[in-house]
């Protein structure tokens, strides 16, 4: 059985949604955030050696990073479900949207988080921040086309994005008024079963960032 190592608040979210969406039997594993530093206690960055969440544990096998996890489960216990194949013609935009999610999203919001920290000007926080807004803009078009990411279906790609939309938001706040789009998608989101039990089993007590 899949144990999924949960950091409280975190894009391992997305694998305790990914095992509720294949309806897959799994172990999940808690882990509170440090209260001062807000990163990962000792016990999870032992988990593997780049000491980040997400971790699964398969059968002696010990993964990090979430698209590895995600692409394994699908493939190795999913039988492909919610992948797009390659012969598809809609997987192109499957796989863009899936890596935009680490690649662009996450990766710009992370950015402002860090030059925050370090004390950035509002001149360089800005500078920074268009790669962001590029991001969200990119998405509320693409959201004006198709009701998901890869097209007229739900899939991994979802998945992937929906952490940087949401949950991100608590370390890296924005407004999301500015694009109706997106905010359709995210109640789309929130009316699934299998979100709304991933989030109530790794997350209880958290409001999911779907406004």
């Amino acid at each position: 059985m899949i144990k999924v190592h949960h950091l409280g608040i975190s894009q391992s979210e997305r694998i305790v949604w990914l095992c509720e969406e294949l309806e897959l039997p799994y172990e999940l594993v808690k882990y509170d955030r440090d209260p001062e530093t807000r990163l990962a206690p000792a016990a999870y960055k032992a988990l593997h050696p780049s000491g980040m969440a997400p971790v699964i544990e398969d059968d002696g096998l010990v993964l990090g990073e979430s698209g590895a996890i995600v692409d394994y489960i699908i493939a190795r216990h999913g039988g492909g479900r919610l992948a797009v194949p390659a012969a598809a013609p809609n997987f192109p935009d499957y796989l863009y949207w899936y890596h935009f999610a680490n690649g662009s999203l996450v990766a710009s919001g992370m950015s402002l988080l860090v030059a925050g920290m370090l004390g950035a000007t509002a001149e360089q926080l800005g500078l920074v921040g268009r790669r962001s807004d590029t991001a969200h803009q990119m998405l509320e078009a693409r959201l004006g086309e198709v009701p998901y990411l890869a097209g007229a279906d739900f899939t991994a790609a979802d998945i992937m994005l929906v952490f940087g939309l949401t949950t991100m938001r608590v370390f890296v706040p924005r407004d999301l008024t500015p694009f109706p789009n997106i905010r359709a998608y995210l109640q789309r989101i929130g009316a699934r079963p299998a979100y709304a039990r991933a989030m109530a089993k790794g997350d209880p007590g958290f409001t999911p960032l779907l406004v």
